[in-house]
């Protein structure tokens, strides 16, 4: 049953995304394009997207989080940490410079897929690869460990 839920919520954001236009990479980078104003192409639709997308976030996780707990889990499971590392800069940082240099972000890329946009695919792909090589250095990392004189080496 939960699966079938989230296929639904799945199914309306990507509705949202088509009527919205936002599945197209021309409209996100028309709203990039804040040297146009006023003449050139820029447009603000994305803006209120966004701002709708807000809205019905906050209105959702006002009512929500005054459950005991979620319909489909035990627990709320929410962010406990507060600090800002490296990563929390590092990955918003990449994931804008991408979106502003092709136009699309996940959901609309796998939205477009649906059209058989060619750069849609050639975006998943290398989405794909970057989710890939971030696991592996992720995995990397974390087995480097500080050696310890007389202590053996744990990995």
């Amino acid at each position: 049953m939960t699966i079938l839920i989230q296929f639904a919520i799945g199914v309306v954001f990507g509705l949202g995304l088509i009527v919205s236009g936002m599945s197209n990479p021309a409209k996100v980078l028309n709203f990039l394009d804040i040297g146009g104003i006023p003449a050139g192409t820029w447009d603000a639709s994305l803006a209120l997207v966004m701002a709708g997308a807000v809205a019905v976030t906050f209105i959702g996780f006002s009512r929500v989080l005054k459950l005991a707990r979620p319909v489909f889990a035990d627990r709320f499971y929410v962010p406990t940490r507060n600090d800002i590392d490296p990563r929390i800069i590092a990955g918003p940082a990449i994931f804008g410079i991408g979106w502003g240099l092709v136009g699309f972000c996940p959901g609309p890329a796998l939205t477009a897929l649906g059209f058989g946009s060619a750069s849609a695919f050639i975006f998943v792909a290398a989405m794909c690869a970057g989710m890939v090589l971030a696991r592996f250095i992720a995995q990397l990392s974390s087995a480097t460990r500080i050696v310890t004189p007389g202590k053996p080496l744990e990995i």
